[in-house]
């Protein structure tokens, strides 16, 4: 019996994140009815196509201090100790150690993301958007990635308790990710 090669949809080599046209975003619940959305804003990786696309690899690390939701106040707590501990932990990180093709452009990312000093493994629902050249020669590649996650798996345990009976933060993150890849 043999087996098919799943080839890759870019071309093989090395891809580097470009941080100006890639956004690591998230959001959760606040007060169990609304939602409070944010992004980390400094944030570099690479990604290794490999023919055999399930043999790809790469990493991303993003700065824990760029996190932003708008509110100062609210940025200046999820960076303390009661949540990212950026002063401790001062990046996070995911490490893809597998990629599953679904249907057409659509994979399974499977990496090892860390969150302070946590590794929990976690799938991506990613979608493969195309690939071009831009005016200038540079080939860009496009990427938009999901996932949900229970933060307090990672340690961000940190929570205040309602009238009602509910929480103030839920528990549930989903992760949102738009990304461009420069060839190297």
């Amino acid at each position: 019996m043999t087996t098919a090669t799943i080839t890759a949809p870019l071309a093989t080599g090395t891809w580097v994140l470009d941080p100006s046209h890639t956004t690591v975003g998230f959001t959760v619940r606040h007060l169990g009815f609304s939602k409070v959305r944010g992004q980390f804003g400094d944030v570099e990786g690479s990604v290794n196509v490999a023919e055999e696309v399930t043999a790809s690899s790469g990493s991303v690390t993003i700065k824990t201090a760029s996190f932003a939701s708008g509110d100062e106040g609210r940025d200046g707590h999820v960076r303390s100790e009661d949540f990212l501990d950026v002063e401790n932990h001062p990046t996070m990180t995911f490490t893809i150690v597998d990629v599953r093709p679904v249907a057409g452009n659509d994979y399974v990312v499977v990496g090892d993301l860390t969150i302070r000093g946590v590794t929990q493994r976690v799938e991506l629902a990613t979608e493969y958007l195309g690939s071009d050249t831009d005016p200038f020669g540079n080939v860009k590649a496009g990427f938009e990635a999901s996932t949900e996650i229970d933060r307090e798996d990672f340690g961000l345990t940190w929570n205040a308790a309602l009238e009602s009976g509910g929480l103030l933060v839920g528990k549930t993150v989903q992760i949102l990710l738009e990304v461009q890849l420069n060839k190297a």
